[in-house]
């Protein structure tokens, strides 16, 4: 009975403020709180209180995808690097790699303004000097997109790195070894035998790479130029004075959030 009871506690304090996020999504009020003042979906595809709903709102169509084409180059190169970290941290000995294991996961526990502060001071040193040395604007060091891509791959790529190694430390061996004893090249055993065992893990790397992008607000703050992704754009409007539309588009991206992880834990399941 008590293990019940922990239970429907523990998944309430998870899911009761998305609730109420969502139920006020459909309020037909100005206001994204109490009180209730009837069920509408203005806020999704109408103009209530001269206000444009999620879908009829070109800025904040516009921050989604923003924040979609941040997301991806960042899932891309977390995985990327990630992949090439794993194999150098499992299939190889070196002086100095336990510190480096434990190096590389300082980003994760940095606080994500000190981080983004911190890429920003480097970029801005950096484009600097070059642009005296070499006389070229370098405007991808300077905040905007370029940056924000950059600053959120430096941390997102010790999950990937994490998720990819731990797929990797499983793999037998025995399996790669017995393909290049029957003629197996290098890089047909790596494209037949390890990459199909390490498939799963590369694809939920992906993403939880580009889901943790999509919804970066504190690093993203500090390197952003003029092009907002979606949580800076909602940060901005509720300082604005905030709408049933911010619950709409909150709802939406759960719903989108729950789809993706339960599409990839079904894909992952068929395949085992």
């Amino acid at each position: 009975m008590l293990w019940r009871l922990y239970v429907a506690l523990f998944y309430g304090f998870l899911f009761a403020p998305l609730v109420v996020v969502g139920v006020f999504a459909f309020n037909a009020s100005l206001f994204p709180s109490p009180p209730w003042k009837g069920f509408t979906l203005d806020w999704f595809i109408g103009r209530p209180f001269g206000k444009s709903g999620v879908l009829l709102d070109p800025d904040m169509l516009g921050a989604v995808l923003t924040s979609i084409w941040v997301a991806i180059p960042v899932a891309a190169l977390s995985v990327g690097v990630g992949t090439a970290n794993a194999f150098l941290l499992e299939r190889r000995t070196f002086w100095g790699k336990s510190f480096l294991s434990v190096a590389m996961l300082w980003p994760l526990v940095i606080p994500g303004v000190i981080l983004g502060i911190s890429i920003l001071a480097f970029a801005s040193l950096m484009a600097n000097g070059l642009e005296d040395a070499l006389d070229v604007e370098l405007d991808f060091m300077r905040p905007g997109l370029p940056l924000v891509i950059l600053g959120q791959a430096s941390f997102i790529v010790s999950i990937a790195t994490l998720i990819v190694g731990a797929r990797l430390r499983k793999f037998d061996k025995s399996l790669e070894e017995a393909a290049l004893d029957l003629g197996a090249s290098s890089g047909r055993v790596f494209r037949t035998v390890l990459m199909p065992f390490l498939k799963p893990a590369l694809i939920g790397a992906f993403l939880i790479a580009f889901l943790m992008s999509f919804e970066n607000f504190n690093t993203t703050l500090m390197l952003v130029g003029s092009d907002s992704p979606l949580p800076i754009y909602m940060y901005g409007q509720m300082r604005e004075g905030a709408t049933p539309a911010i619950n709409a588009i909150s709802l939406m991206l759960v719903l989108a959030t729950g789809l993706l992880a339960g599409g990839a834990t079904l894909i992952s399941n068929r395949r085992r």
